[in-house]
């Protein structure tokens, strides 16, 4: 066999193999994290995700002024992130969460329905990412269950005091993404969900400080643990991994302290990824919220129920 033989042989039997890799995604929101702020800290971490893949400002609140428009707040951009869909759809235009419309699956659900064997896993601060937003275990979800869940430790006031300036939450952030971590490892998640909450505190309370920029580095340094535990996984299963880090919301121009309304600063959030073949509608526009969902399913490759993509306000950032 000639040189020019032996290297289309190796050629085609490495695509052939990462074709077959067995696909993983990892979600994390950092909250709260304006984008002029994750630009101008210093994150090394999460720059060498997007040098792997890329990193675009992009918009959470729909069209201004139009029915998809959707409150600057946290649990609604939790919500238009695990959906696809904006507020007019998904029913939660606040942090209680009152009545979401399940009719609008999660990707999630998607994962579940499509993959039954799938195994799912959440690591978050906040255990009602779970219980309302997922909806794990209502009939309305089809009684969805999560794999490996890590959440609920707000409400554990024993080992995680809570305290005025709210580091009780980076303790949490540090548990959760370390048990994230762990379990990427040892067990390998299909899909998981990592939400880490304590820049969003600090950003509530000193805005645009660099009590701020520290918080940032800090949550950096968190998902530090979960890149280097994805990249053990996949030098030990090659195992095709996707990671896509994202912030629910920006903040006000004034002091950087509220959010919740449609000025620039509040809606402009971003998007860290290490996925390969970004597209025009990451590279060539300013992508949104709801492109996540239609991304995650590309790069999944699930059968999604037309009943269930058609209702999708987002497109894919992946591929053609």
């Amino acid at each position: 066999m000639n040189l020019k033989t032996t290297f289309a042989t190796f050629f085609l039997l490495s695509f052939a193999t990462a074709s077959l890799a067995q696909k993983k995604a990892v979600i994390i929101l950092l909250d709260g994290i304006p984008a002029d702020v994750f630009e101008r800290v210093d994150t090394p971490v999460m720059d060498q995700i997007a040098a792997e893949g890329g990193y675009t400002r992009a918009i959470m609140g729909g069209e201004v002024g139009a029915r998809t428009e959707s409150p600057t707040i946290s649990a609604v951009g939790y919500t238009s992130l695990m959906t696809g869909t904006w507020a007019n759809k998904h029913n939660v235009y606040g942090n209680d969460i009152e009545a979401p419309n399940y009719r609008y699956w999660t990707i999630f659900r998607m994962m579940k329905e499509g993959e039954p064997e799938s195994k799912l896993g959440i690591f978050s601060t906040w255990e009602d990412n779970r219980t309302k937003i997922l909806g794990e275990g209502l009939k309305e979800t089809n009684y969805l269950q999560l794999d490996f869940v890590f959440d609920g430790y707000e409400k554990d006031t024993v080992t995680y005091p809570h305290d005025a300036e709210k580091f009780y939450l980076s303790q949490i952030d540090e548990f959760v993404s370390s048990k994230a971590a762990e379990t990427i490892v040892i067990e390998g998640p299909d899909l998981s969900w990592v939400y880490l909450e304590y820049t969003d505190a600090v950003g509530h309370k000193y805005g645009d400080s660099e009590e701020m920029d520290r918080a940032v580095q800090l949550a950096d340094q968190q998902v530090k643990k979960i890149w280097e535990a994805i990249q053990k996984r996949r030098l030990e299963t090659g195992e095709d991994w996707l990671i896509w880090i994202t912030t629910d919301h920006g903040r006000t121009h004034k002091d950087g302290k509220g959010h919740g309304g449609q000025s620039t600063r509040e809606r402009e959030i971003w998007f860290v990824t290490n996925a390969q073949n970004l597209n025009a509608n990451f590279s060539e526009r300013k992508p949104e919220m709801v492109d996540v969902v239609p991304s995650l399913i590309e790069f999944l490759e699930l059968n999604i129920p037309k009943k269930v993509s058609k209702k999708l306000d987002g497109v894919s950032l992946i591929g053609k």
